[in-house]
């Protein structure tokens, strides 16, 4: 804790603020410390326990995915907070863990909006990985009916599942691009030079462009 201190720089917790997400911690120096630190179950356990926001990034990183029961994660999702913690947590342990099929589901339907947008990152990975099983169809009907009036950070979870059926599945293309236009979701998100738009019709035609 004392080292991630003193790692701590206020122009880069300015930064990470404006984004939810309050540490001021370079993450290249953290994933650095990780590096050195390398795997370490129980310490990692240690430092999410302390519910700081470096300490947590840092957990997650020296973390063993397959390591954590089910419950766990679950406890630990509710307990992420801020964007960073949230996105790190379920793409380097959640989508690594055993449990991620179970947790899919039971996120995906539940009540808190922050909950349930893991629930849709993990379909989303399953849409590009693994579409197998899974009602694309059924998906888009969801997403047709909820997206426009969701919360932030599960209408934009709902909106990078949107774009990967349509890029990923040829036959629901139509479909995706025509959602996405209708609804115009992120339609005007300021997008930086040589960035791809959001906005899902933008992002379908351009990386199934890029294919």
């Amino acid at each position: 804790m004392a080292e991630l201190a003193e790692l701590e720089d206020p122009k880069a917790r300015a930064v990470n603020e404006k984004h939810g997400d309050d540490h001021g911690v370079n993450l290249g120096k953290l994933r650095a410390l990780a590096k050195r630190l390398k795997t370490q179950q129980e310490l990692a356990r240690r430092l999410w326990e302390t519910d700081d926001t470096a300490a947590k990034l840092l957990a997650i990183l020296i973390s063993r995915p397959k390591a954590f029961e089910r419950h766990e994660l679950d406890v630990m999702l509710r307990g992420a907070r801020t964007p960073k913690v949230h996105d790190w947590l379920v793409n380097y342990v959640v989508k690594k863990n055993p449990h991620s099929e179970e947790l899919r589901v039971a996120w995906s339907a539940d009540p808190d909006p922050v909950v349930a947008s893991a629930g849709w990152a993990l379909t989303t990975e399953r849409v590009t990985k693994k579409p197998e099983g899974l009602d694309l169809a059924g998906l888009l009907d969801v997403i047709e009916a909820e997206m426009k009036d969701a919360p932030d950070r599960l209408q934009w979870a709902m909106n990078h599942c949107l774009a990967q059926i349509g890029i990923d599945h040829a036959e629901y293309r139509a479909r995706a691009l025509g959602i996405g236009e209708r609804l115009e979701v992120l339609k005007d998100y300021p997008t930086a030079p040589g960035c791809t738009s959001p906005y899902a019709p933008i992002w379908i035609t351009e990386m199934v462009r890029r294919r």
